[in-house]
């Protein structure tokens, strides 16, 4: 009789079996939201190394405007004033280059860690829109818009 007594005053402790599913089936779904937008993250950084790398060619066309207050004639890296492209690659970047009217074209190399990005080539154009400084665009034809840079 006793033992009867002291098992019916014992509370039972754990979790259940649904309990546990339940919080399985949670950390599944922020699992499957998550991964996909880390490997994003991920891409658009390696992406925006690449932008960095942009950083003395955009600088050279700076002051190629504000010596000459305009961009035609800003057609290669001699003319602004930077050396070969060739110089100018990165972990991510195979190449940084000025083209016709002070537009930089960065195309990235082909590894597999940049997935959709791989490949791909952008460009960053500026416009002068009257002011002393100049407004730099970003725009790709074959890039997805979500790994660009911001301008």
């Amino acid at each position: 009789m006793k033992n009867l007594q002291t098992m019916k005053h014992t509370a039972q402790k754990g979790f259940t079996l649904i309990e546990l599913m339940i919080v399985v089936a949670i950390i599944g779904i922020l699992a499957a939201i998550a991964i996909p937008a880390y490997s994003d993250y991920t891409i658009k950084a390696k992406v925006s190394e690449a932008a960095s790398m942009s950083g003395p060619a955009k600088t050279a066309v700076d002051i190629y405007f504000s010596e000459k207050g305009t961009l035609n004639g800003a057609d290669s890296n001699d003319e602004v004033g930077i050396s070969l492209p060739v110089s100018y690659g990165a972990k991510y970047a195979s190449s940084v280059t000025v083209g016709t009217n002070g537009v930089i074209t960065i195309e990235l190399r082909g590894l597999p860690e940049l997935g959709d990005a791989a490949d791909k080539t952008y460009t960053m154009t500026p416009e002068s829109k009257g002011r002393s400084a100049l407004e730099w665009s970003i725009d790709s034809v074959d890039m997805p818009a979500k790994f660009l840079p911001k301008s």
